[in-house]
């Protein structure tokens, strides 16, 4: 991946992210979002018809069903997305930070129950890596701890500094 800035104005920048073999992408961009591996009721076709250049998978939602195994076993992401342009996954710190109720963040990484089954899960940052690798994205993020609005400066600063660990 490359990016170029195209043009700045101040801190704001337009610029160019290229993929090899996969296109280029404008920035800033909106990306829709194939929560389970498709975004719903559009299809990849209308989706370049609109204009769309990269969409955002949900790499949480993908760990649970079908499962890393189950989408490489169909060629990657962009295989069972039917998309052959750029795809950037989220790490799942969001759907994790959602699950407040029954999530416990550690140094280490985070343990909750999973939506789908309740089975206990362990997520690493290197976890979380692991899975986006797996699923063949093309950006991967970083493992973040997301605090609440009202969490405090402290409060946010220590997870700023854990996710960036």
């Amino acid at each position: 991946m490359r990016f170029r800035v195209a043009r700045a104005d101040g801190r704001a920048r337009r610029g160019r992210l290229e993929f090899p073999g996969r296109g280029a992408v404008q920035t800033p961009a909106f990306l829709p979002v194939g929560t389970r591996g498709a975004v719903r009721a559009v299809t990849p076709e209308e989706l370049r018809g609109c204009g769309v250049e990269m969409i955002l998978a949900n790499a949480f939602h993908l760990l649970q069903r079908p499962g890393p195994a189950a989408v490489r076993a169909h060629g990657g992401l962009h295989r069972f997305m039917h998309w052959d342009g750029p795809i950037l996954t989220d790490s799942g710190g969001y759907q994790v930070f959602s699950l407040a109720a029954s999530r416990a963040v550690e140094e280490a990484g985070v343990r909750f129950r999973a939506p789908v089954d309740g089975r206990e899960i362990f997520l690493t940052p290197e976890g979380a890596v692991r899975i986006q690798q797996a699923l063949g994205a093309d950006v991967q993020m970083v493992l973040d701890e997301c605090v609440p609005h009202d969490a405090g400066r402290d409060r946010a600063r220590d997870a700023m500094e854990r996710s960036l660990r």
